[in-house]
């Protein structure tokens, strides 16, 4: 009895040798080729995961129920970097302040879905999945994207070990690698070569052969990250983080003309229910400066206004501050959109409503999807319906 491609790589002991050999990142990937979009754009999204608490990193600081609400963890009116009559920003995201004044950057407040989930888990999946919060899919949103739109094995890259729901497609999905030259030396070893040098040896048997084939795909695509890392150093200067690392090497491969179009990174650490000042502002100050380098280097290199910077988190925090100077799980929180090419900069739409909560929560009034409709549709030139499964109006910001 025949099994499918993707039962035999879950069973084959192929697979968890190579494994061991290779990341995650071997799953899912398929030479054939399919239709290319129409754009040259590239989309880096930054992933806040634990819950960022979008009430202290853009203050509502003309809000007195702010202040009331969260009496110890409540960012100073004094301390707010002000850029309306009514919102500022966190004190540690001072290194975006000349993005927002330049037009470069758009920040969408009330961001949500209907019948939100406080799991972090499951609030992830719904965002990487684009679904329902009562519908489970096995595929991203932007693994979709790849299954129609795909013609590289790394035409989206995970700067990371392990690959995202997001990015996992049915025949197509992203590549995950936190460094080319760490890769490189991975797919290198005697084992590889000898897996991708023999596999003609077992064409006649096709979930092998697709074994051997996913292998060949994997060096081929770790060959050409290498390469084309090596085109282009940066001179200029990042944090020295993780998520400071992860956006340089993203600046390389984009400055070096890399034909990837998708980028995905993760900053996490977000989940807090205690002492949440220091750590926030931590992790803010990191996010800040990294992405404030980023962008320097493309501007300096005319790569900005082909570039889309997406932040998000999996939900917002609630109200109120917990008894541990903390924030718990809440629902609505903030998103950001940075590019030299937004049509409409600074707040996309109003603060939001402290007077009017769902059980101490804020109330969404943007769905996340339509900020995915958009950036698909209008920055990656694609069919969004045909991605997201349904229609959702897309933003007027591109």
């Amino acid at each position: 009895m025949s099994i499918s491609r993707r039962k035999f790589l879950g069973q084959s002991a192929l697979t968890a040798v190579g494994g061991m050999l290779i990341p995650s990142f071997l799953k899912g990937f398929d030479g054939r080729n399919t239709l290319l979009n129409n754009s040259s754009n590239k989309l880096v999204i930054i992933q806040f995961s634990g819950g960022n608490d979008g009430l202290n990193t853009i203050v509502p600081y003309q809000n007195d129920i702010y202040y009331q609400q969260r009496p110890n963890i409540a960012i100073k009116k004094s301390d707010v970097i002000k850029v309306t009559d009514e919102l500022g920003f966190h004190p540690a995201l001072k290194s975006l302040q000349g993005l927002y004044d330049n037009g470069d950057m758009s920040i969408i407040n009330n961001v949500g879905y209907p019948n939100p989930d406080r799991s972090h888990f499951r609030s992830m999946d719904i965002w990487h999945t684009a679904s329902n919060s009562n519908e489970y899919l096995s595929t991203g949103w932007l693994g979709r994207y790849l299954d129609k739109h795909n013609n590289n094995n790394h035409q989206a890259l995970e700067m990371d070990d392990t690959l995202s729901l997001a990015l996992k497609g049915i025949e197509h999905s992203g590549f995950a690698m936190s460094d080319p030259k760490r890769l490189q030396r991975t797919v290198k070893t005697p084992i590889v070569k000898a897996l991708v040098k023999h596999h003609h040896d077992h064409d006649h048997e096709e979930n092998v052969a697709y074994l051997y084939q996913t292998l060949a795909n994997t060096v081929s695509s770790s060959d050409y990250l290498f390469e084309k890392a090596k085109t282009y150093s940066s001179s200029q200067s990042y944090p020295k983080n993780k998520l400071g690392k992860s956006l340089k090497q993203v600046a390389e491969l984009i400055i070096s003309g890399c034909d990837t179009q998708v980028y995905y990174v993760t900053l996490g650490g977000f989940d807090t229910h205690a002492n949440q000042t220091m750590t926030q502002e931590r992790l803010l100050k990191a996010y800040a400066e990294s992405v404030s380098a980023f962008i320097k280097d493309l501007k300096q290199h005319n790569q900005w206004n082909d570039t889309m910077v997406m932040t998000f988190s999996e939900f917002g925090r609630r109200v109120k501050e917990n008894g541990s100077r903390g924030t718990d799980h809440g629902t609505a929180g903030n998103l950001f959109l940075m590019s030299g090419k937004l049509k409409k900069a600074g707040f996309y739409n109003d603060a939001p409503d402290l007077t009017t909560l769902d059980k101490g929560d804020l109330i969404y009034n943007m769905d996340f999807r339509r900020v995915y409709a958009t950036l698909l549709d209008k920055w990656l030139k694609v069919d969004d319906q045909a991605i997201l499964n349904r229609q959702f109006k897309a933003l007027s910001i591109v």
